[in-house]
């Protein structure tokens, strides 16, 4: 082999040790995907980041808890290749950049309770000091658990929190053991929001009460194009579209979130919105249409 060849033979080499050991250190045997679904809003970049998923288990009467629709909750699990017994859940936050600032939606469930959002951020090109603003929908610990790491230091040192007032309130009130570790500690840097304020340039602070007394989505408006983040006000992505009168078993107020879950599925159907939901299967991207007596989820063609 001439000196040329052998270069050019010792380059290529290197390059595909440098691709393996990324491809090995990024994405361990046996792990799907990169955890991350980057997609656009007019001008505003924004990113579905996994947390992870549960392992299988029961999926009634958690997310469908009518006790007079067990039956037909089981019928169409079943017509959507769904075991009721063994269903994982996913867990979705969302990052929005809009250049100078970056929002992220929700904060997973931390480290030490096996969250992934960190490492799918890096993955997706962001650090934790990048995030300029932290958006809690609620205080869930899958929403809260990743405020705080596991000595209870700030993951997200240099952002402004801010979450609904209404909630902030309830649960700085009503303190279970993931607020007493993850949010009370940084009540004093979480700034409450109210219904209808533009917490952002063109991102809108939207009521969706019920799942917790004070959940809050978000509304984003970018060149006539329109993202609705439900957060958890959406439910199940099949039963609590298919019956207008589902509920989970842990909304908390089931009457009120059975009138949200009505009001915002109408409104983001008629808006042609694309939406995305904390639970609904990864990536979470998609829209909602009117479906006889009910609605149901359309996943947003998948774009690499």
């Amino acid at each position: 082999m001439d000196r040329r060849r052998f270069v050019q033979g010792a380059g290529l080499l290197l390059a595909w040790a440098k691709v393996s050991s990324l491809a090995q250190g990024r994405a361990p045997k046996g792990v799907n995907g990169g955890g991350f679904y980057r997609f656009r809003v007019g001008e505003v970049g924004a990113v579905v980041l996994s947390d992870g998923q549960s392992a299988p288990g029961p999926l009634l009467p958690n997310w469908g808890a009518n006790p007079e629709l067990q039956e037909d909750f089981r019928r169409v699990l079943a017509e959507n290749f769904l075991d009721p017994q063994a269903t994982r859940n996913n867990f979705n936050p969302v990052l929005l950049d809009l250049g100078e600032a970056r929002l992220l939606v929700d904060t997973g469930r931390g480290g030490a309770s096996g969250g992934r959002l960190l490492a799918h951020l890096e993955l997706a090109g962001y650090a934790p000091e990048d995030i300029t603003h932290v958006f809690l929908t609620h205080g869930h610990p899958d929403h809260i658990g990743g405020l705080v790491d596991e000595g209870g230091r700030p993951v997200f040192g240099k952002a402004v929190h801010l979450m609904g007032e209404v909630d902030l309130d309830y649960w700085l009130k009503n303190p279970n053991q993931a607020v007493s570790r993850a949010l009370v500690p940084l009540k004093d840097r979480i700034r409450p929001v109210r219904d209808g304020e533009e917490i952002l340039p063109g991102v809108r602070a939207v009521a969706s009460f019920g799942h917790t007394p004070g959940h809050m989505s978000l509304e984003v408006l970018s060149q006539g194009k329109r993202l609705f983040v439900f957060g958890d006000a959406a439910g199940h992505h099949l039963l609590s579209l298919r019956f207008p009168q589902a509920y989970l078993g842990f909304d908390m107020d089931k009457a009120e979130v059975v009138r949200t879950r009505a009001r915002l599925f109408q409104k983001v159907s008629e808006e042609r919105s694309l939406v995305t939901a904390y639970h609904f299967p990864w990536p979470a991207l998609g829209y909602i249409r009117r479906a006889g007596e009910g609605y149901e989820f359309v996943p947003a063609f998948f774009e690499f």
